[in-house]
């Protein structure tokens, strides 16, 4: 089940989402240009500097070091992604979902939740492989926590979704608790089937998944019942 869009209206352009894209197309763009001027192990050696590489994170959490480069490398490995499909699946979901919160929250709000959403996902996975050597990548973890807060605050929002029935797909309109839901399910399948591996199944990190998506559903608790924020001055009327 893939979904393509959803027929949730915003109020205002969300210039947070739309930046958060920009940033991680640009980044692309710099990993390609690595690619093809330093090869594998140029692109190798930057991500083991700007991804999160769980052993780093743990040596320098337990020696105090609170603003050295893992540290760091919490932010700035959401937005590095690992291909083109990486990519264009993770924005694709950013998009679809993450205008809604924005919309909700209000950008500001909406920026901290995002980035708090990738720390608690990354710092989840840490917590499960603290020894791993093996950087993390992608914003898959701050959308988990955006796909978290959506299914709380809208969980009857219709999602049109690419569903695929064995040889033959179909166009559907699905509620989101079923797209979101089902989407988690799956996360936790995979997560649990991952434990004891040396490294996250087909390089995917679960439990960062699992972490983001239920730190967002718990903040969206939280302000499930305050109403949307207020429109700028500029757009009301």
């Amino acid at each position: 089940m893939i979904p393509l869009r959803d027929a949730n209206p915003t109020r205002r352009t969300p210039i947070v989402t739309l930046v958060l894209i920009a940033a991680c197309f640009v980044a692309f763009a710099y990993e390609l240009g690595i690619l093809a001027n330093s090869g594998e192990s140029g692109l190798d050696a930057f991500f083991g500097q700007y991804g999160l590489v769980p052993a780093d994170l743990t040596r320098s959490l337990a020696a105090g070091a609170w603003l050295s480069a893992p540290v760091v490398a919490i932010f700035t490995s959401l937005f590095l992604h690992g291909g083109w499909l990486h990519l264009l699946g993770n924005m694709l979901y950013l998009w679809i979902f993450g205008n809604n919160i924005e919309d909700r929250l209000g950008r500001v709000v909406f920026l901290c939740f995002y980035l708090l959403g990738g720390v608690v996902a990354g710092l989840t996975q840490v917590a499960i492989a603290p020894n791993s050597s093996v950087p993390l990548i992608g914003a898959s973890g701050a959308i988990a926590a955006t796909l978290g807060a959506y299914l709380v605050l809208y969980p009857r929002a219709r999602i049109l979704s690419l569903v695929f029935l064995g040889f033959f797909y179909q166009l559907i309109e699905v509620p989101a608790l079923l797209v979101l839901g089902f989407w988690f399910v799956l996360q936790l399948i995979d997560g649990v089937a991952s434990l004891g591996a040396s490294n996250a199944q087909g390089g995917v990190a679960f439990f960062a998944h699992i972490g983001g998506f239920v730190a967002g559903a718990l903040v969206a608790a939280v302000l499930r019942g305050r109403g949307p924020g207020p429109l700028s001055p500029a757009r009301v009327g």
